[in-house]
């Protein structure tokens, strides 16, 4: 007998539904001409307590907007942003939050339809998604899952049968995306333009209640989920660095206060390392270039401080040093993730004081010598195990010289070398998202063929495994590619 939706195992609570209307419009997804399965994430269904062969059986109308689960209060949440430095009011002109999916083990995460229609909040878009863009967020943040970095996640991705215009007419698509949740700086800054003192303290209530409850016992949970805000983006934008990941759009709409990647634009990672990288079309400045990452963090958090402030308690100049002096802390916090990774990264345990060093003299040589970012890291492994140098660097005196003074720091490790080749090769994928072969599943999943795509995500899946299938996976792209441009898909 066929399963129906109502047979997959949803169970929606929606506490951000609940909260005061200026945060969100009721809104539902508009259906359309002839929905079509082009993914679903089996793993991820499971770990959502859901059955997938229940939703393979009614996927199409459901991960398309046609048809709503049980349970399900769609709603287009409100929000502001500064976008490339320039403030703005925006919300979710073209995702509906479906509502909030209890998982087995008690946790709580949205469930949203991107690419599902128009809202309040669409201005002048058409509410849609183009298939490229929806399977490039279902690819890379399943890749940046598997590397272990905080992500959004992709459930599914269905194809409409409509077209959508952009440069080019494009096949639509609609992806279900899940997310501890959607709540950005930009929802505070939103609250915090409007004026509204009473909600903008709802918001944080809710907020310090459902992602650092830790904060709600302490004498200014305002500054204390402030600091759990600061902590957790040092660390994720460290993750970013340490595997070589380009956001491409760091507007403070896209800095989720759970402290995960989220919106999947214009990404992209590294393949020759230069820190200068820029990917997407529309940063002609370099604002949101890859070694810009960390400052650009820095700054949108000053954002969420101006909008927290009026809730941080004591006098008008005692709340702003507390507060001051708190984001101040950021630079020292991400140094210090991304020291422990960069340690990691070079198969060490201990510490001594010229590792940070250590580790920026590899970038140098591999920005001069043009060095693929993961393949050096990658091919660190071997050359612990072997005490052989690659050809291509030993023919180079300054690359040379440094793999002798990284070596000579792993003698000076406790333990066995096997220890330290075994810290290299779970600290070093060997395969990431690459750019060209992202391209290639993209490409063939528009003419219908989804292999490509299954493919690829397999491999991604076990990022640090040398494996027959990923050997293709593990090298960069062939000679003659040029510049790799990225587009935002709106």
């Amino acid at each position: 007998m066929q399963k129906s939706i109502a047979d997959a195992g949803w169970r929606f609570d929606n506490s951000y539904a609940r909260l005061p209307e200026p945060l969100f419009v009721r809104t539902t997804p508009t259906p359309v001409r002839a929905p079509a399965l082009v993914a679903v994430n089996r793993p991820l269904a499971a770990d959502l307590g859901l059955d997938a062969d229940a939703l393979v059986e009614s996927a199409a109308a459901l991960f398309a907007g046609n048809e709503l689960p049980p349970g399900a209060e769609p709603i287009a949440q409100a929000y502001a942003g500064h976008q490339f430095g320039h403030f703005t009011n925006l919300g979710d002109g073209r995702a509906i939050l479906l509502g909030e999916q209890i998982t087995p083990d008690g946790r709580r995460v949205d469930v949203q339809l991107k690419g599902s229609g128009r809202t309040r909040y669409s201005r002048n878009g058409d509410g849609r998604a183009a298939l490229g863009p929806m399977l490039r967020e279902y690819i890379i943040s399943e890749g940046m899952h598997a590397l272990g970095i905080p992500t959004s996640r992709s459930l599914a991705v269905a194809a409409t049968g409509e077209t959508v215009l952009r440069e080019l007419p494009l096949p639509g698509a609609v992806l279900t995306r899940v997310a501890d949740s959607h709540i950005r700086v930009g929802t505070f800054q939103y609250l915090a333009a409007l004026g509204d003192r009473g909600l903008l303290a709802r918001l944080l209530d809710y907020a310090v209640a459902r992602h650092a409850p830790e904060a709600a016992p302490t004498p200014d949970p305002a500054l204390a989920f402030l600091e759990t805000m600061i902590e957790r983006q040092a660390a994720l934008i460290a993750g970013w660095m340490l595997v070589g990941f380009v956001h491409g759009v760091m507007n403070t709409d896209n800095m989720a206060v759970s402290g995960e990647t989220i919106d999947y634009g214009p990404c992209a990672f590294l393949d020759t390392y230069d820190p200068a990288t820029v990917f997407s079309s529309i940063d002609r400045q370099g604002r949101y270039a890859y070694a810009n990452q960390p400052a650009i963090a820095h700054w949108n958090l000053a954002r969420l401080a101006e909008c927290l402030l009026p809730l941080v308690h004591g006098g008008d100049d005692e709340a702003l040093d507390r507060t001051r002096t708190l984001l101040e802390t950021f630079p020292e916090r991400f140094a210090r993730h991304h020291l422990a990774g960069a340690r990691a990264k070079l198969g060490l345990a201990s510490a001594a004081d010229d590792d940070r060093g250590l580790f920026d003299t590899l970038l140098e040589q591999m920005r001069e010598q043009g060095a693929d970012f993961t393949s050096t890291f990658a091919g660190l492994a071997a050359v612990a195990e072997s005490g052989i140098i690659p050809d291509d660097a030993a023919r180079v005196p300054a690359f040379r010289g440094w793999y002798h003074s990284w070596l000579a720091r792993l003698e000076r490790e406790p333990g066995e070398r096997t220890q330290a080749v075994a810290r290299l090769r779970r600290s070093n994928p060997v395969v990431i998202p690459r750019n060209h072969r992202v391209e290639e599943a993209l490409a063939a999943a528009e003419t219908g063929d989804h292999s490509v795509l299954e493919r690829l995500l397999s491999v991604l899946r076990r990022p640090f495994t040398i494996t027959p299938e990923n050997e293709v996976h593990r090298l960069g792209p062939p000679a003659g590619c040029g510049p790799y441009r990225t587009f935002c898909g709106t």
